[in-house]
């Protein structure tokens, strides 16, 4: 099969795949031996790219850490002719081409070479994960087994028939309202194809929007609704091309006045757009955004998180574990992974970013360690320790996921919880505490407590705050990281319990007349000219700023549906379903009840159809949402990285606290 897709590397010292190669490398050898790779098997099939635009010379400098020097495509753009028909079995980059280059870091295991290569494949169950391991031998094209017997079996059909078995579980319930069929209707119109295959959907859809800027763009983070409710449809076609084109977008060579970001990084966002060729033709091209061009220039650090997530629920929601177990993925989540774990002068476990670097994209104040990354990054972490396949090389990493987790529960469990008892010991901190142990540990002077929090504040329930640093605590209470923390058991049993019981109590603030508040309360009057450089789109209760979006209907849901709480989502989107359709599922809702349309919010917002769509699916497949979202893990309790130091100076109260919020 001749391929179709290309790929364009302008830049002199841009490396294939992550690797140098030599001058007088020709890429003709990898073109042949791919032809005769191709003709050794009948049960693998590549994917066998063009290159034009090469020229790079041979770095033999290796960093000493998990991933290689250079990323997975960092070409300027991924190109496609429009008139090629693809293959549905040769739509993605496979390791093969780099097995023909030897200067990958040995860090990473990608046991393919010359002579055989394994073939891992799933086999049993959503909730168990038996891998059987078979090599084969590329020249004779047999499968050698323990016993000697030969058994040739087709990977992609032995996949395919355990997805369409698995969606049979997925109930087809009552028949679809017109408000689904419409929402249905607009997801499919927003569909992005690339070389005739689909890979996302497009932010927003509306046919009246004469200035789209960058919301006729596929965004990571707003796909991933858009993805959930595919693959609570059966539909996995397109979520996997999502998953393999962004992650040739991964670690792109970007830079903001001559500074690149780190490898790993995931792009915001990208567009497929056409350029036109000699001789009349045309080509598709993926063009990423990786925050140069975004309003205030600032990298996405939740993409490659939410790719991490999105893959674990790939996984689960279709049974094609053998997806994640490929060597560009397992590369791919190792990049991200040793992004966020590399070492830096920061004393938490929780990661530190900079303001609008998630789904509040502009100035709020957020800057430091929000809370919506950490419950994003607490799920990555965990999505990753099952998915990294289990190797010498790999085992370093999986050691170093588990310490940051037993880490990050204890610190924002501990640090980020409040309640009215909590609130009550810091009223009455003492200050300028100077020893190892301190109880105010972040020196916080007690007046930084809002009024309005006092008065605000359930007896019954407690949340996740903000953000936490030196002399700082953000009492804002964030919709999303304290979703996500339920979700992801980021919280105690009691603390997710209590979460939604503050929803609750509080529910005219929160959810009012349009699901849900992305934060409560709104800045307002001089903090929010100072916070957010009055910002006129943030004005108080609106867009980030106390307004509400529809999208968050989704992880609520799913968040109720693991605590039994599924008469509050039911609540919600009844609520939702009443306005959506009929004010053309905007993006956002202002005022303090969610009474109006957001001035600046575009009409038809796919994440707004989405969130609905996912929501109601949800409901209607509880085993389904079941597979989504994670238990308590008892084994992090135990682990402790202050058990590992002899230092007399470090002195753990984890035993203590876990005494006081694990009963």
């Amino acid at each position: 099969m001749e391929a179709c897709c290309r790929i364009l590397l302008p830049c002199k010292n841009t490396p294939f795949l992550g690797v140098h190669l030599p001058k007088s490398f020709r890429f003709s050898s990898i073109t042949t031996n791919l032809s005769n790779f191709r003709r050794s098997t009948n049960n693998f099939h590549t994917y066998s790219p063009r290159v034009s635009g090469f020229n790079t010379n041979l770095s033999q400098s290796q960093k000493p850490n998990f991933a290689p020097n250079s990323t997975w495509g960092q070409s300027r753009i991924f190109s496609s002719t429009s008139s090629c028909n693809f293959s549905k079995r040769a739509r993605y980059l496979v390791a093969s081409v780099a097995s023909s280059v030897k200067n990958l870091s040995t860090s990473v295991e990608t046991r393919v070479n010359d002579k055989n290569f394994e073939r891992i494949y799933v086999q049993g169950g959503l909730n168990v994960k038996p891998l059987v391991v078979e090599k084969i031998d590329l020249v004779k094209n047999v499968v050698e087994r323990e016993d000697d017997s030969v058994e040739v079996r087709d990977f992609e059909n032995d996949v395919r028939n355990e997805s369409l078995n698995k969606s049979k579980n997925v109930k087809v319930g009552k028949e679809e309202s017109e408000v689904e069929k419409e929402a249905w209707r607009l997801l499919r119109n927003a569909v992005v194809t690339y070389c005739g295959s689909p890979v996302g959907s497009v932010a927003a859809n509306d046919p009246n929007d004469k200035v789209p800027l960058n919301y006729d763009q596929v965004f990571i983070r707003d796909f991933i609704p858009s993805a959930f409710a595919f693959l609570l449809k059966g539909e996995r076609e397109i979520v996997r091309n999502f998953l393999l084109h962004t992650l040739q977008l991964q670690s792109w060579e970007k830079t903001v006045d001559c500074y690149s970001p780190g490898q790993g990084l995931m792009p915001a966002s990208f567009k497929v757009r056409t350029v036109a060729l000699d001789d009349n033709k045309v080509e598709e091209v993926l063009d990423p955004d990786f925050g140069e061009s975004a309003i205030g220039r600032v990298a996405p650090v939740d993409s490659g998180l939410w790719w991490i997530i999105l893959l674990r629920a790939y996984g689960k929601l279709t049974g094609d574990y053998a997806f994640q177990e490929r060597v560009d993925v397992q590369t791919g989540i190792k990049l991200i992974l040793n992004l966020c774990l590399s070492d830096g002068f920061d004393m938490f476990p929780s990661l530190l970013v900079t303001d609008g670097s998630c789904m509040i994209d502009r100035r709020m104040g957020i800057h430091g360690h929000p809370l919506e990354i950490q419950s994003l990054f607490y799920s990555a972490l965990r999505c990753a320790r099952e998915m990294l396949a289990l190797d010498d090389g790999s085992k370093n990493l999986v050691r170093a996921i588990n310490n940051r987790l037993s880490a990050l529960s204890f610190h924002i469990r501990e640090y980020y919880w409040v309640d009215l008892k909590k609130i009550n010991e810091i009223y009455r901190y003492k200050t300028e505490e100077y020893s190892t142990e301190a109880t105010n540990k972040f020196n916080i002077y007690p007046e930084q407590i809002p009024h309005w929090l006092m008065d605000w504040i359930p007896e019954e329930g407690g949340y996740l705050i903000g953000n936490l640093q030196p002399a700082h605590m953000d009492f804002r209470f964030f919709t999303l990281g304290n979703l996500w923390s339920v979700v992801s058991s980021l919280g105690t049993p009691k603390q997710n319990e209590a979460i939604l019981n503050l929803i609750e109590a509080k529910w005219d603030d929160l959810i009012g007349q349009m699901p849900l508040k992305i934060c409560f309360p709104a800045l307002e009057a001089e903090e929010w000219r100072i916070i957010t450089g009055s910002d006129p789109k943030n004005t108080p209760w609106s867009y980030h700023n106390g307004g509400s979006w529809p999208t968050l209907l989704w992880q609520f849901t799913l968040a109720c549906m693991k605590m039994g709480r599924t008469d509050l989502a039911q609540k919600a989107i009844n609520i939702a379903e009443k306005r959506l359709s009929q004010d053309r599922w905007p993006e956002y809702y202002n005022t303090r009840n969610g009474k109006f349309i957001g001035k600046q919010a575009r009409l038809y917002q796919t994440w707004s159809v989405a969130g609905y769509l996912t929501s109601r699916m949800l409901l209607d497949n509880p085993e389904m949402a079941s597979l989504l979202y994670w238990e308590e893990d008892y084994d992090l309790l135990e682990i402790c990285v202050c058990a590992l130091s002899n230092s007399s100076r470090k002195k753990c109260s984890r035993r203590l606290a876990r005494s006081q919020i694990l009963v």
